[in-house]
């Protein structure tokens, strides 16, 4: 046992060692960096009203962010150096399955509620959001367990089932947990994951569009209409139903449900293409809620303009476009699929924030990545990047 502990402590003192930083990515870690930095700056113009209206300090927000960016990077390098095993580690994601799944259970007792879902626990002035961690969990078990022996082969002889049947179920039950909090934004996200990387471990890619068109024609049709019909009757009285009742018709229920959608579409507006000046929001000064999270980017939209929103989707597209050429040019197919994973999480996530922001979807919670104020978000971000961050400089050393 003291060996075997000796021997880890060495791999891991080895593995921190500085020669390695010639390894870091740069179109990786270059655009986190300035995403950060704006995001820093947009928390604390979209927040100072914010935290006065709930008698704190304009700066408040701002020292949390900077706290969680700050982590953040720290995290970032810590996943960079980690030894590979450590990330390959069927014990430790094992672990990190259990605790996931009783921290989850515990929300459903005493998980504090923030815009109806009790998916936070609360710990002193920060709150811990356990679905954030579940992403990055579950790409790496989706990845480790797609890649072990007989399951690629299972998979392209047409027995997808023998294999895929038990990630396929511990999936479903950490998303499960998440959806009954609820939290649809995160369920949705986590489920687009899990579906892009069992698709990229060889399973047929007709049949996977068919199981997806077939779900979302049963969401459309069928579970959609009855529950708008449901809330607009008064029959159910649901937070996450009256979003839908708004993203129908907004400007219906501006004094309700459809506020948030109403100004965030007068936030858009008033920005037009170079915005009305950093600091200078209109909606945010008490019009728009949650103008430091779920909406930052509507005030983005209207401080910095089409060409600040423009600028943040490019450095996310050239960190995720990065990820994904990292996978295609991987040897080792577990580093390919967690390259693929983490491409998902950030795209899907991107693309329901702004979905929300400008109607094309149901508002969810969801935060923009690495410019939202939160660290729950935060620390998954930079965790799934340090991760990519190491395979892309495991790559790079078999390259030579």
């Amino acid at each position: 046992m003291q060996n075997w502990l000796a021997t880890r402590l060495m791999e891991i003192r080895d593995a921190f060692s500085v020669r390695k930083l010639k390894d870091l990515d740069y179109w990786l870690l270059i655009p986190y960096l300035i995403l950060c930095g704006i995001g820093v700056v947009m928390v604390y113009s979209s927040s100072s009203n914010v935290a006065v209206q709930m008698g704190s300090t304009p700066i408040s927000y701002l020292f949390k962010q900077l706290l969680f960016v700050l982590i953040g990077f720290v995290i970032v390098l810590f996943m960079f150096m980690l030894p590979p095993h450590f990330i390959k580690s069927g014990k430790v994601m094992g672990a990190l399955y259990l605790v996931l799944v009783f921290a989850l259970f515990g929300l459903l007792i005493v998980g504090k509620t923030i815009n109806g879902a009790a998916g936070w626990f609360r710990l002193g002035p920060f709150s811990v959001q356990p679905a954030e961690l579940v992403k990055v969990v579950l790409i790496l078990f989706m990845a480790r367990t797609l890649t072990m022996s007989d399951t690629p082969d299972d998979i392209v002889d047409g027995h997808w089932w023998r294999s895929m049947w038990f990630p396929v179920l511990m999936s479903a039950i950490l998303i499960g947990l998440v959806f009954i909090q609820p939290d649809m934004g995160s369920a949705v996200i986590i489920s687009a994951i899990v579906f892009i990387v069992c698709l990229s471990s060889g399973y047929s890619f007709i049949k996977s569009y068919g199981i997806l068109a077939g779900v979302a024609a049963v969401i459309a049709v069928v579970i959609f209409p009855i529950a708008l019909k449901l809330s607009e009757s008064g029959t159910i009285k649901s937070y996450k139903l009256a979003r839908l009742v708004a993203f129908v018709d907004p400007f219906g229920h501006a004094n309700g449900s459809g506020q948030q959608l109403v100004n965030s579409y007068y936030a858009l507006s008033n920005g037009g293409l170079f915005g009305v000046g950093l600091g200078n929001s209109i909606q945010k000064r008490g019009y728009l809620p949650e103008p430091n999270t779920d909406f930052i980017m509507a005030i983005t939209s209207e401080e910095l303009g089409l060409i600040g929103v423009v600028t943040i989707m490019i450095l996310l597209g050239i960190i995720i476009w990065q990820i994904i050429r990292i996978g295609i040019q991987s040897t080792d197919s577990f580093n390919t699929l967690v390259c693929y994973g983490v491409a998902t999480y950030f795209a899907v996530q991107a693309f329901i924030n702004v979905g929300g922001v400008v109607g094309w979807l149901p508002i969810t919670g969801v935060t923009f990545p690495f410019i939202s104020y939160g660290g729950s978000s935060m620390f998954s971000l930079t965790l799934s990047l340090g991760i990519i961050l190491n395979i892309s400089a495991q790559e790079r050393r078999k390259r030579g």
